[in-house]
């Protein structure tokens, strides 16, 4: 796998509130901790909470806004992060793939030395 996996970015992806926000952000543009509580289930302290979490792997950036801060996905971040999925995909294809390959080949073998004893 040529792509290096960041598992601290994987972590921070790998909560579905944290995904849901990143969502959020991208289908409405910035918003504050509040803005996004109000689509949460959880209170704005929670969201809080997480947007520094993704803020810590590089996944949102914040500016200030007013009392609060304004947050917004980093898209070349969120791209990393697809080709480092993208990566671990195509490794685990291939891999399957010559699972697959060993499997078929023992059958074979199996097949072939059943009819050959009979």
């Amino acid at each position: 796998m040529s792509t290096p996996v960041d598992d601290d970015l994987w972590s921070a992806i790998g909560d579905p509130t944290r995904r849901t926000m990143i969502d959020l952000l991208l289908a409405s543009g910035p918003g504050t901790a509040t803005s996004l509580s109000a689509s949460l289930p959880v209170t704005r302290q929670a969201v809080s909470k997480h947007l520094a979490v993704l803020d810590r792997v590089g996944l949102v950036h914040a500016e200030p806004a007013g009392r609060e801060r304004r947050y917004r996905v980093d898209e070349a971040q969120l791209a990393r992060a697809v080709a480092q999925l993208a990566a671990v995909g195509a490794t685990w294809d291939a891999r399957l793939r010559r699972i697959k390959h060993i499997a078929e080949t023992i059958e074979r073998s199996r097949t072939t030395t059943t009819t050959e004893g009979t």
